[in-house]
């Protein structure tokens, strides 16, 4: 991908940065790239907690991290400034960002718009641009993306409960329509109620299927049926309640990120059933053979989905009304926030008013 001419100087951004691995977060004064011709450069205004950012802060997946990491990737704001090249948006536009930043916009899976498995992807942070310099995330005052890595955000659409939907929506919403887990009368099930379950549980009942959550929790049981529409619940310790849905699930979308075991769940799958693994855990994923033979059954995985789909996610949530729980909170509360998050002390994501509370929290 070409160098494309600088429009301005670097800006000045202002963020709540991790330095190790114990995962505190504190202020952070950093610099990012000009606005070039085809960047727009936004005013953040919201960004989403997502479990992602509590093990990259802590380092606590087998992958690598570059610190001072600032997290987030759950982004919504203001449009402030926008290259002569840009076609998309105009100063003023309320523009999304998700996971990725960039791709290489010439492989296989950026032609067909799949950017996020781009071998050459760059993610929001924690990562080096092609210019050389680090990303840094949401959790902070300002971003410059290149406009085919933001996302149109609909005016019905509440800001703050949409931002998570840049990311735990696209995690959801992709593989159910990837796999075929998107038909009417279809009976799915859903693991975990948290960040990523309780939006695809909304999905899921506005995609007209029937909705079993799995969970072990039996406190989630009431939320599930009544606050999300879900026609079921099963309580995964339940020994009796296991047996008695043995084989009546099309798919399962498996949202939990710490380790656990899926045999289980391959008994719940009709034949022909997919599972579809959502979390990350530093354990491997032990899979039994004989389910899967017998019945001619699927595991697989999912990350979030490209630039087009993830658009399409957008506006279908904003047809059918579709936003994320949230507990919005301020920048200073950010480091009991994650504590929350990593006991599973959230209903159902936080989400940072970084526009009102940064400057505050930094004085």
């Amino acid at each position: 991908m070409a160098a494309e001419k600088k429009t301005s100087t670097h800006h000045k951004a202002l963020g709540w940065a991790a330095r190790d691995n114990s995962g505190i977060l504190s202020p952070f004064n950093f610099t990012i790239r000009a606005t070039d011709e085809s960047d727009v450069r936004i005013k953040i205004l919201y960004c989403g907690i997502c479990h992602s950012d509590l093990h990259l802060s802590k380092q606590d997946i087998d992958f690598p991290i570059t610190y001072p990491l600032v997290p987030g990737h759950e982004i919504i704001g203001e449009v402030v400034e926008a290259g002569d090249k840009v076609k998309k948006f105009k100063v003023g536009d309320k523009g999304g960002v998700g996971c990725f930043v960039r791709s290489c916009g010439d492989c296989e899976q950026c032609e067909e718009s799949l950017e996020s498995y781009c071998h050459r992807a760059v993610t929001t942070y924690n990562a080096t641009d092609y210019d050389g310099l680090p990303t840094y995330g949401g959790y902070s005052d300002t971003i410059v993306v290149h406009e085919r890595y933001v996302f149109h955000i609909p005016d019905q659409l509440p800001l703050h409960s949409a931002a998570p939907l840049l990311y735990a929506g696209i995690t959801v919403y992709s593989p159910m329509r990837y796999f075929g887990l998107d038909q009417p009368r279809l009976h799915v099930g859903v693991v975990g109620l948290g960040g990523l379950g309780h939006v695809a549980v909304k999905f899921a009942k506005a995609m007209k299927m029937k909705v079993m959550v799995i969970s072990t929790s039996p406190r989630k049981q009431k939320e599930a049926i009544e606050l999300l529409g879900a026609d079921q619940f099963l309580l995964s310790t339940n020994e009796e309640q296991i047996r008695a849905a043995i084989g009546s699930l099309d798919g399962i979308i498996d949202t939990v990120s710490a380790y656990h075991s899926i045999e289980p769940l391959l008994g719940l799958l009709k034949a022909h059933g997919k599972l579809v693994v959502l979390g990350a855990s530093k354990e491997p994923l032990q899979v039994p053979s004989i389910p899967l033979l017998l019945g001619r059954k699927m595991v697989s995985g999912s990350a979030a989905g490209g630039m087009r789909e993830t658009q399409e996610m957008i506006d279908f949530a904003a047809e059918h009304n579709i936003t994320a729980e949230v507990e919005l909170i301020p920048m200073s509360y950010v480091n009991t926030a994650l504590d929350r998050l990593a006991k599973g002390d959230v209903r159902y994501r936080f989400v940072i008013d970084v526009a009102n509370t940064l400057k505050k929290a930094n004085e």
